[in-house]
């Protein structure tokens, strides 16, 4: 008790100033991941899943914009740790920052639930979160480039698509998984551990088979997606497809499976059309699903109360205390 007492009583500058730094590690720890698997397109390097944006949306939507600082330290720190600082690395970091805040900004102005159980929810993260607010990150990121002469203007928007892709699929897969892990302490288990352990197996050996196969068949891995959302929805669906989309991006990055051959734009843009329609696939299919569950649920739950009302008429209500059929004085 003298432990918690103690904790409460922090100055909340110190607070604050953990909180930032927390926020500011696991940015930095996401840009790190997200950096050891980059692909060469044209001579500028470049990153199919950026998983900082997910986590900087995450955090907002769950801790507020008190995370502001938080996410501008980390992005300065993966900024730093690629090239000396410079006034240049201000635009970027900048972009990595405002992006996200107005990708929460939009996501609330709409009424956006966090536990992403309707289908509207998982459209204004897909439209608002990740396409249009990372716009923002990909634009500045991509003009800084040219600005400093580190990009010819001719490959401006060949950088620009994949920054964007990038962004985008770090929202749609992670920010999901960080809404879901937040909740996950206050959901009640499903019970089928063993159809959950089943789906694990065959996600965990079906996925690197179909991708390290020399036919292309990358098609296959949405029957076992579908199978993960539409039994156990975000749960399933989104680490599955974060899952296939690591798996892929690695077989890519080695040029293996049925990237092989492949030029290095052909590579890209394979790779970013088959992890946007997977995590497009398993997120609003999985809010879809959701959302008729809990509909499904509120019909039961209305029937059952509608119910117990008429029984409580028939066999409690006022004015009938004595037996059916006989008036009582």
């Amino acid at each position: 008790m003298a432990a918690v007492v103690g904790i409460r009583a922090w100055p909340r500058p110190v607070v604050l100033a953990c909180e930032t730094l927390l926020v500011a590690v696991c940015y930095y720890v996401a840009g790190r991941a997200g950096l050891s698997q980059q692909l060469v397109a044209d001579g500028a390097v470049v990153t199919p899943i950026w998983p900082p944006t997910g986590v900087a949306v995450g955090c907002l939507l769950l801790f507020g914009f008190r995370c502001v600082p938080g996410i501008a330290l980390g992005a300065l720190l993966v900024v730093a740790s690629l090239t000396a600082p410079r006034l240049s690395a201000a635009g970027v970091v900048l972009g990595n920052t405002v992006a996200p805040v107005c990708a929460c900004l939009m996501l609330r102005a709409v009424g956006f639930r966090v536990s992403l159980s309707r289908l509207r929810d998982g459209l204004a993260l897909v439209f608002l979160g990740a396409m249009t607010a990372m716009l923002i990150s990909s634009g500045a990121g991509a003009g800084v480039l040219v600005l400093t002469d580190k990009l010819a203007p001719d490959d401006f928007w060949l950088i620009w698509l994949a920054w964007w892709v990038g962004d985008a699929m770090g929202v749609l897969l992670i920010t999901p998984l960080l809404l879901l892990l937040h909740r996950a302490r206050r959901s009640s288990p499903s019970g089928r551990w063993v159809e959950a352990a089943g789906l694990s197996l065959a996600v965990c050996v079906l996925v690197p088979l179909v991708t390290y196969s020399s036919i292309s068949l990358l098609f296959l891995i949405y029957p076992i997606l579908i199978w993960a959302a539409l039994r156990f929805q975000l749960a399933g669906g989104m680490p599955c497809a974060l899952f296939a989309s690591v798996t892929v991006t690695v077989a890519a990055r080695q040029g293996a499976g049925s990237f092989g051959g492949l030029t290095e734009v052909e590579t890209m843009m394979e790779l970013h059309a088959f992890n946007g329609t997977l995590g497009l696939t398993a997120l609003l299919l999985s809010a879809v699903i959701s959302e008729q569950l809990n509909t499904r649920r509120s019909v039961e739950r209305a029937c059952h109360e509608l119910v117990e009302a008429l029984q409580h008429l028939n066999t409690g209500g006022p004015g009938n205390t004595g037996p059916p059929g006989r008036e009582t004085r």
